[in-house]
């Protein structure tokens, strides 16, 4: 980690710096250790709160291994969680209403994790959890959903998953949240084979965020560096120019 992060200790370590005044520079050296102080901890709250929440998706290579991948199902009412699913590195675990989704089990178990992922979960289910479990998620939150977004990939969770080569099985395929309010139905009336489709496809919705979560976070790091590339070259050529005007 120290390797990764020279470049900070390198700019800690300067006592001045061209174009920075000393009060500013003493600012940045207090907010830069404070960082990295909170970085070495794995204190991921701290970025949760200081970094705007379109950047959350910079931390997740950082903490990809201890990453919640969460999607829940509902009967489609304001109050109604019927299934919570949770893959991690762990594997893919389920909480079902009246067996055992528990706010308890569910804030434990949130507890583990270092940055949250979802697919449009900051304006479906998280808002869910926090109304109808009282749980307040503080982690970073990469929501794909937005993030796809900003690169101009539009759609649900599924047609997202289509175009970046994401397949589900022939049994799940083509069921989506509306399917999933039935199958809920279906299961309260006495069909068990309805809950463990619906399970399945809930599956599908936590383990493919994995997938597509590298996809878009691979394609933004390569957006921001070619984007920065772009700049630099532009500030050479702006050089350049400059300086044939002077030998001309």
């Amino acid at each position: 980690m120290a390797a990764r992060y020279s470049h900070v200790g390198r700019f800690l370590l300067k006592r001045k710096v061209k174009r920075i005044s000393s009060e500013r520079k003493r600012k940045y050296d207090q907010k830069l250790g404070e960082a990295q102080a909170n970085l070495e901890n794995e204190n991921s709250s701290y970025f949760s709160n200081c970094l705007h929440p379109r950047e959350h998706w910079r931390l997740y290579h950082t903490w990809r291994d201890k990453a919640c991948f969460l999607d829940i199902e509902t009967t489609g009412l304001y109050h109604g969680i019927t299934v919570i699913g949770i893959y991690s590195k762990e594997g893919y675990k389920y909480y079902v209403r009246g067996i055992d989704l528990e706010r308890e089990k569910i804030r434990e178990e949130l507890k583990k994790f270092k940055i949250l992922v979802t697919f449009y979960g900051k304006a479906f289910d998280i808002p869910f959890i926090e109304r109808e479990l009282g749980i307040s998620v503080d982690i970073p939150h990469l929501d794909l959903c937005f993030a796809g977004r900003s690169l101009g990939m539009k759609g649900g969770l599924k047609k997202v998953e289509q175009k970046m080569g994401i397949e589900r099985e022939e049994e799940i395929c083509g069921l989506n949240g509306f399917d999933a309010v039935t199958l809920w139905k279906k299961y309260r009336k006495g069909d068990n084979n309805a809950l463990d489709l619906l399970i399945k496809y809930n599956r599908a919705d936590t383990v493919n965020l994995k997938e597509l979560a590298d996809i878009i976070c691979n394609k933004l790091k390569d957006e921001t560096f070619l984007g920065w590339q772009k700049k630099k070259n532009k500030k050479k050529k702006k050089k350049k120019d400059v300086q044939k005007l002077f030998e001309i």
